[in-house]
């Protein structure tokens, strides 16, 4: 039970989320400079319709920043917003600054400790929002801004919300090259793989007491496509898999998010005959860097990169 609601709390808290992305997202390119110096320069009132719709308007840059998602605080710190930040979400582990700041809960918000840390923005994710929904009105009635961040289905949809948080908080031109240094790295994993011979995974985000995979339509099987590997898991979402069909789907690579889970792979009778457990090719990946919607979003390609082409990153 333990280690489902790990695996739970990874899909539903990681957030990323692992949000859906269907189509192929292979995202090399870096956008030109901006023409004009206005188009990186802060402008205040600024307003913004978040994922909800609901147009949010700030007056000025805020000076007290609280998040509810490690995802929106990867990105609040990659924008130097480390001294705005006055609290963050019981699942938030990176950068490790983050260990100084106030909690304010995890599956369930204390609402009223968020209130008293008198945030001019609370930046909340969607992906949370059937337990954060209730507490809207209770935020509005302190006066407490919200702004909900897409649950992001594509690269384009993340570098979105990167700049959107960046013209809210004053970090506009931060923002743009945050995307831009997203892009020129994933740009050059590309380049780095060209030509290689497609590759396939298998990515198990638990094996305990059931298998469960990473489907089509995900945050990380955007990654796989990004660097020209197919997932052999053709379900949707996080399908659970029986060990005859885990068997029967044969990767060339076993991709695992837990430690404990490659072992548990590799020590088993039933799953010897596999090629990527012959092989020995069953890796660890970060799950927190591969699932995440934020500015490691390359960091956690390479690294999924160098498990499946382990020849190119010697």
């Amino acid at each position: 039970m333990k280690k489902f609601w790990s695996i739970f709390m990874a899909m539903l808290l990681a957030t990323g989320l692992l949000a859906a992305c269907g189509q192929d997202d292979k995202e090399p390119q870096i956008q030109g400079e901006p023409e004009t110096q206005e188009e990186v320069v802060a402008a205040f009132p600024v307003t913004i319709a978040d994922a909800l719709g609901k147009e949010i308007t700030l007056e000025k840059a805020p000076e007290k920043i609280v998040s509810l998602t490690p995802s929106n605080t990867e990105i609040l710190f990659g924008l130097n917003l480390e001294n705005e930040v006055v609290g963050v979400s019981d699942n938030d582990d990176y950068p490790s600054e983050v260990a100084e700041k106030e909690r304010i809960g995890g599956m369930e918000f204390n609402v009223e400790k968020i209130i008293s840390l008198q945030p001019d923005i609370v930046f909340a994710h969607e992906s949370s929002m059937y337990t954060l929904g209730p507490a809207l009105e209770q935020f509005e009635s302190a006066g407490v801004t919200v702004f909900v961040v897409k649950n992001a289905a594509t690269f384009e949809e993340t570098y979105t919300s990167m700049e959107q948080i960046g013209k809210l908080t004053g970090k506009v031109e931060e923002a743009e090259k945050m995307v831009e240094s997203i892009k020129g790295k994933l740009a050059e994993l590309q380049a780095k793989v060209e030509g290689q011979e497609e590759k396939s995974a298998f990515v198990v985000v638990g094996t305990t007491p059931d298998i469960y995979a990473v489907g089509q339509n995900t945050f990380m099987n955007a990654m796989l496509k990004t660097i020209n590997v197919q997932n052999v898991v053709e379900a949707d979402e996080w399908p659970m898999y029986s060990a005859e069909d885990f068997v029967a789907s044969n990767p060339s690579t076993i991709i695992v998010t837990y430690e404990d889970d490659v072992a548990a792979i590799l020590n088993n009778p039933a799953f010897a005959e596999m090629d990527a457990v012959k092989n020995g090719a069953v890796y660890t990946v970060d799950g927190s860097m591969t699932s995440r919607q934020g500015p490691r979003i390359a960091d956690g390609v390479e690294s999924i990169a160098k498990a499946i082409y382990p020849e190119l990153f010697n």
